[in-house]
């Protein structure tokens, strides 16, 4: 089954994006706009999901109504990821929600797991996998064949932007992926970063100084 790649090209979408890529700003925005973007995906991420027909009782009398046939599964790529979960749960609301753990080794940039909680049979559910950028779409793969293993097979990709070279990597592994994002940006830099992109999304979400996370067992605690 082949890929499919939808980007979200709308003025609403455009505007924040801008904001989101301006180096100027502030922590408060930056999440906003993540958040607020992250609305508009789902809303196109899941507009294919599966309902049953039925009626509801309205104060006057029984209507036609439609109600999404089973929860999805949302699954965050932590850290980053968070930033899009408000979004989608504000689109579905009774999503059930997943957590998957990497970080980019700084040198490699391979995937480094190190945490993962998810259902344990995925094979008649619809996944959404949140992560803002997907660069060289080394974790992303991980993350998909993590979820694969517990037998995921209708899995979406939402992210803010896409690198040609993570959309690459990551359908090559996984053929059947959807995949919706806001942009595709040029290239990525010998880093590993999207350009021109918007920077680390995790660090500018969280006003933190790094990505890269530490034991607290190292931690000297006074």
């Amino acid at each position: 089954m082949a890929h499919e790649v939808l980007v979200v090209d709308h003025p609403a979408v455009a505007d924040r994006l801008a904001r989101l890529r301006d180096r100027d700003a502030p922590v408060p925005i930056f999440r906003r706009m993540v958040e607020e973007i992250g609305l508009f995906l789902a809303y196109e991420a899941t507009r294919s999901l599966r309902v049953t027909e039925g009626t509801v009782q309205t104060p006057l009398e029984p209507a036609p109504a439609r109600r999404i046939a089973r929860r999805p599964v949302v699954a965050p790529i932590l850290r980053a990821g968070l930033g899009l979960l408000p979004g989608f749960l504000d689109c579905i609301d009774d999503a059930e929600i997943a957590h998957l753990g990497f970080y980019r080794d700084p040198d490699s940039l391979e995937p480094v797991p190190y945490y993962a909680n998810m259902p344990r049979n995925l094979a008649e559910r619809d996944v959404f996998v949140l992560d803002p950028m997907l660069a060289t779409g080394n974790s992303g793969s991980a993350a998909l064949a993590l979820l694969e293993s517990r037998g995921a097979q209708a899995i979406t990709f939402v992210c803010l932007i896409a690198a040609p070279e993570g959309i690459a990597t990551i359908t090559k592994a996984h053929p059947g992926l959807r995949i919706v994002t806001a942009a595709i940006d040029e290239r990525l830099n010998d880093h590993g970063y999207i350009m021109p992109g918007l920077g680390d999304a995790g660090d500018r979400m969280f006003g933190s100084a790094t990505s890269l996370p530490m034991s607290a067992r190292s931690l000297d605690v006074d």
